[in-house]
């Protein structure tokens, strides 16, 4: 008898992602924090660039509009710009004109006093961040699927740290008394040498055969905002995008007008809510390659109505802020999850990206003017009511995030490699 035929074959175990892979996911990771970095470096200089301008309150909420303009412009054709160029080039490109915006703007305030030439700068920042953001996720989608295991979250929680560097950065110059032209400058600077730095680690862009004439492209992204499927996604980020942006904008100053806290204290508070938020995206990968998407999402979703029930309602500042924490945290998942989801076929992940992102921020532009309405009639606090009670009917959209029936990254099935959690 051959020995071979009874010699027990042991499977060779699953050789996991390649080096390439684990750069290209490094590479991200830097890209997503640097988003968030020039990002909230302009945010940080608001109050400096408001009094510089001398801007009412109505004239400064115009003049922030030039930012989610020239998001919500770039976004429908962001797909189609990264599947033509490449994510790698894309990013760039986009990244360049962050930069580009943010020195607009920091001289057009700083130095020149012009509020024209800061509107102009900040529709350039909206731009490049807004096509930035769909590239970004696109090669993030691209690598996840060939980790095997969920990241995207924490490719999220890597852009919420950058934006909590930029805060800080920002504190720090608005402290020194570091000229705003110059603050926004060098961060420009940074932001565009190290965004080089990551792109040149993305995967390699792979020729696109299915890519036909722009009429064809244009076609399937006209496709695309007829997919149930993708709208469905679409108005789950929206609400996501909502649950986040309206602690962003109003929460500091909702626990200062309902609460009686100092300026310092509301400020710790939506750090509270960052740090909750960055948890969340963190931890939430065990969770999704666990128990899937449709769970998870649910349970984050009912935390988040909780959490801001109980900000909103709790009576007392010190529950409230477990509230904050409790939104922070179910508040997390939403967009990364839906980001995956709209990418869950490779072919078509360009057109379904930019279609969800367009749909998510406009939240980002509907959301400040709405609550604002809201808080001059109820109050600042009592107006984010809004927010639990626009995630309740959110649970109904949950099942459209999970994976076709051939499976996807953050369904336990699908898991084809033991993720490095540990």
């Amino acid at each position: 008898m051959d020995p071979a035929a009874t010699t027990p074959v042991t499977p060779s175990p699953s050789p996991g992602p390649s080096r390439a892979v684990l750069a290209a996911r490094n590479g991200v990771a830097v890209v997503f924090a640097l988003n968030g970095l020039a990002v909230a470096t302009w945010f940080s200089r608001v109050p400096a660039i408001r009094d510089g301008l001398d801007l009412s309150p109505g004239r400064l909420g115009l003049l922030l509009l030039a930012m989610s303009i020239g998001a919500i412009v770039a976004m429908p054709t962001a797909g189609l710009v990264t599947q033509r160029l490449g994510a790698a080039r894309a990013v760039v490109l986009a990244t360049l004109l962050v930069a580009l915006g943010l020195t607009v703007a920091g001289v057009s305030a700083g130095v020149a006093g012009s509020l024209p030439g800061v509107a102009l700068g900040l529709f350039a920042l909206g731009y490049g961040s807004g096509s930035c953001d769909v590239a970004m996720n696109i090669e993030g989608a691209a690598v996840e699927r060939r980790l095997g295991w969920t990241v995207m979250p924490r490719f999220h929680a890597a852009w919420s740290l950058g934006s909590v560097a930029g805060a800080g950065l920002g504190a720090v110059a608005a402290r020194l008394g570091l000229p705003v032209a110059v603050h926004l400058s060098v961060l420009a600077a940074l932001v565009l040498g190290g965004t080089l730095l990551g792109a040149r680690a993305f995967l390699p862009a792979e020729p696109d055969a299915a890519a036909g004439t722009p009429a064809g492209r244009r076609r399937r992204l006209l496709a695309a905002w007829r997919e149930p499927r993708t709208l469905l996604i679409g108005l789950l980020v929206l609400a996501a995008a909502f649950a986040e942006g309206s602690a962003n904008d109003w929460l500091a100053v909702a626990f200062i007008d309902g609460y009686g806290f100092s300026e310092a204290a509301g400020a710790a508070v939506f750090g509270v809510f960052v740090v909750g938020m960055t948890l969340g995206r963190t931890l939430g990968t065990v969770a999704l390659d666990r128990w899937g998407r449709g769970p998870v999402l649910t349970t984050t979703i009912l935390l988040a109505v909780v959490g801001a029930g109980l900000a909103v309602l709790a009576g007392s500042g010190p529950v409230a802020v477990v509230g904050v924490v409790l939104w922070g945290v179910g508040a997390s998942l939403g967009f990364p999850v839906g980001m995956s989801a709209a990418a869950d076929e490779e072919e078509h992940a360009h057109v379904r990206v930019s279609v969800v992102a367009v749909i998510g921020y406009t939240a980002f532009l509907a959301g400040p003017p709405l609550l604002g309405l809201l808080g001059d009639h109820v109050g600042t606090l009592r107006a984010l009511l809004v927010v639990p009670l626009l995630l309740l009917p959110t649970l109904l959209l949950v099942p459209a995030a999970r994976p076709p029936a051939s499976g996807r990254t953050g369904e336990p099935e699908r898991v084809g490699s033991t993720p490095p959690h540990a």
